[in-house]
């Protein structure tokens, strides 16, 4: 009985990242020093500098077409790389491997490189969202480079670096990724009032608080920060399994922290910061963000506090001392109020379940995104984190969204396209 030989497909994946500045090897010998980063580590010394010495080849050759826009990627047949200039004379390259099918070819394996997988737009965001996650636990590279600290920088993105990319799991980028927008929770005025009125005590009680953030079910209710910077915090609350990576390469996970009552009034607890506040030995760090960085570059430590499915993130100026009788100031405050609240938006989340009914199937899928306010809205993905995207349509139907999402990118008026799939489906885009 003759049996079909199988096909193994594999996913794209990740290459090699490598950061460079030109400026900083400029002589024949010193090549090695423009290499502020690279992955893997264990690559041989000179096919770093070669690899990074073809990178810099293409963005200046690129540049005698158009100055002002160098290249973005590069297609090759087995991998593609991307481009992104974040600051000035700092570039960051992001290999990607293209997804490869291997066939039985005359009893030997061959390899067909499926190069039309990959959508540019796609990867070239996530290259970006490397940059801004940097940037919000360490700040910006000139800062650092302000104080002329080359080995500083070099050591926080290789301890940044070394875990965050063990985070980008390529294959399971999408559409969501070109958005990264924000989730809301959707609320009805008085619930909503309750929540802004809790806000308005703590900061006034706790009057160190600069801004704070208000999320239930990882779905933003109220934020005090500016738009770009709760983007990029949301991100790694939400998607990125809960991780909170610090300048001096502190880590809290805290998605798989057991539930700790605080006492017996309320059910809070410190997700970044003291686990037991009765214990007289506690010694504790928060993770300190960085924000604002065009303007008045603000640094804040971050605590974030959690009861039941609602989270609330605090920020306070770096320059203040958070001591122990703050953290249990803040978790006597605001541990019983926030248990109430929690309750009450739990209530009204299950009574608006039962009148839409949303446990049913929708008789249709989209992905909505508004550019205003970046809120973004999903029924073809019914769970997204850093390593897996579970979704209920066919790859070749997000593949078709993110052509779409391209195509829109050159339009300059209100836009509309259909698609007929191979497998039936119609896709609709609208701008």
């Amino acid at each position: 009985m003759a049996f079909a030989a199988q096909e193994k497909r594999y996913a794209p994946s990740l290459q090699s990242f490598f950061i460079y500045n030109p400026k900083f090897g400029p002589r024949e010998g010193e090549e090695e020093k423009k290499i502020l980063f690279y992955h893997p580590n264990e690559v041989e010394k000179n096919e770093k500098i070669r690899n990074v010495g073809l990178c810099e080849a293409i963005v200046q050759f690129t540049r005698t077409f158009n100055p002002a826009k160098p290249a973005k990627s590069l297609h090759t047949q087995k991998n593609r790389q991307f481009f992104y200039e974040p600051e000035e004379g700092f570039w960051m390259v992001m290999v990607v491997k293209n997804p490869v099918v291997e066939k039985q070819k005359d009893g030997k394996p061959a390899l067909e490189y499926q190069e039309d997988e990959i959508l540019d737009k796609v990867y070239s965001s996530v290259l970006q969202q490397c940059y801004r996650m940097y940037k919000l636990f360490n700040g910006t590279f000139s800062k650092m480079m302000e104080a002329e600290q080359v080995e500083l920088l070099k050591d926080r993105l290789e301890k940044f670096f070394h875990r965050f990319l063990q985070t980008l799991h390529l294959q399971s980028c999408d559409l969501l990724d070109v958005f990264g927008g924000i989730s809301f929770f959707p609320l009805d005025k008085m619930t909503y009032l309750k929540i802004q009125s809790f806000i308005n005590r703590v900061e006034e009680s706790l009057n160190i608080v600069k801004y704070t953030a208000f999320l239930y079910n990882d779905q933003l209710i109220w934020s005090g920060l500016e738009q770009e910077d709760m983007r990029i915090l949301y991100n790694n609350l939400t998607v990125r399994s809960s991780q909170v990576y610090g300048p001096e390469g502190l880590e809290e996970d805290f998605s798989h922290t057991p539930e700790m009552p605080g006492n017996l009034q309320h059910y809070g607890r410190f997700l970044t910061g003291p686990l037991n506040l009765s214990d007289p030995e506690l010694k504790f760090r928060f993770p300190k963000i960085f924000v604002n960085t065009e303007d008045t570059y603000e640094e804040l430590h971050l605590i974030v506090y959690k009861t039941m499915s609602a989270s609330v993130c605090f920020m306070v100026v770096a320059s203040v001392q958070i001591n122990a009788e703050f953290c249990q100031k803040l978790d006597s405050l605001v541990g019983p109020q926030l248990t109430l609240l929690a309750s009450d938006i739990c209530e009204q989340y299950n009574i608006n379940r039962r009148i839409t009914g949303s446990e049913k199937e929708p008789q249709f899928k989209f992905i909505y995104f508004n550019h205003m306010n970046l809120a973004e809205k999903s029924t073809i993905h019914l769970r997204k984190t850093s390593n897996m995207s579970l979704t209920s349509v066919q790859p070749e139907l997000l593949k078709i969204l993110g052509d779409i999402n391209s195509d829109f990118t050159r339009a300059d008026e209100d836009e509309e396209i259909i698609v007929k799939a191979m497998s039936d489906y119609w896709v609709v885009g609208k701008m």
